[in-house]
Formats: C-alpha cells, structure tokens, sequence
C-alpha cells in the first residue's frame, strides 16, 4: 500500500511532498561524480516494478547526465547558410540510454537491468541504473557476449528501436 502512495507523489512532484525533498538532495548530487553508486533506489516503488530486489548482486548507481540537444562544430569552410548545419542536431539514443551505457561500461563486470528517471534541473538529468551480477543470479538468464544495454535490449533501447510506443 506504500508503494501506491509513493508512485503517486513521483508521478506529480510538484504537488507533492518530492520536489522540496529532492531540491535539498540535489545541492548534495550536483558535488557528487557523474556516477555514483547508492545504496538504496531513490524511488523503491519504481526499482522493484522494474526487477530491482533487496539482495546480493543488485547494485543501483545514480547517473548524472547533461540535458539539452546536441551542437555540432561550425564547419571553418565554405558552405551556404542552409548547409552549416551547426544547431537542432537531434541524437539517436536518448539521454536515459546514455545514462545506461556509461554505467555499463564504468561496472564492466555488471549487466544492466532497467533504469528510471530521477530528477532533473537546467542543466542535468539523474537517472538510476540497476545493475545486476551476472554469475550471482544466473536464474534471470542475462546471456553471454556484449552487454544488454549496447544491443538495445533494456527498455531504453527497445523504444529506441522502435519495439516500444
């Protein structure tokens, strides 16, 4: 039953008891490392709905990711004006995606699980990665080779690719 409440408060932080919590907490997250291993999931409610449980072997780490769209560098010969083409560059993956890459290749040992969004401000987003032992819990059947997250397999990567609306 705490759960539901909890999922409520998340799913509107502004209206909630979340946003001042998590405007105390950020001050302390924006001095932290971009990746930083936590012990408990910010948000319990949605770690377990995503397969997260309280055992070894599961590892949650907080990622901190820029926001905002890409710039490429002006190009320094001639082009026209339409061609230059330096802003509104859209990237391919999202910064959620992103976010599960650097954990993964930061915890090579790990394979990543899901991930959830945290909070955001101007200039970040925090996300959490659950990671997961491979040799620890071969029941969930992670596979052998090149991780999850780099063949699109964790639900970031499936709506990348189109599998998820």
């Amino acid at each position: 039953m705490a759960y539901k409440y909890m999922a409520e408060a998340w799913r509107q932080p502004e209206s909630s008891f979340v946003k001042e919590l998590m405007q105390k907490r950020v001050i302390e997250w924006r001095k932290q490392p971009a990746i930083t291993r936590v012990d408990k999931p910010t948000r319990i409610d949605r770690a377990r709905r995503l397969g997260y449980k309280d055992k070894p072997g599961y590892v949650v780490v907080r990622i901190r990711v820029r926001r905002g769209g890409l710039r490429k560098q002006r190009p320094k010969m001639g082009r026209r004006q339409k061609r230059m083409g330096v802003t509104k560059y859209k990237p391919a993956k999202s910064i959620r995606l992103i976010a599960e890459e650097r954990a993964a290749k930061k915890h090579p040992n790990l394979e990543v699980l899901n991930s959830y969004w945290v909070w955001q401000d101007g200039r970040h987003k925090w996300f959490e990665v659950i990671l997961v032992d491979k040799t620890l819990l071969p029941e969930l059947r992670l596979g052998k080779g090149k991780g999850r997250v780099f063949r699109g397999l964790t639900s970031a990567g499936r709506k990348m690719r189109g599998l998820i609306p």
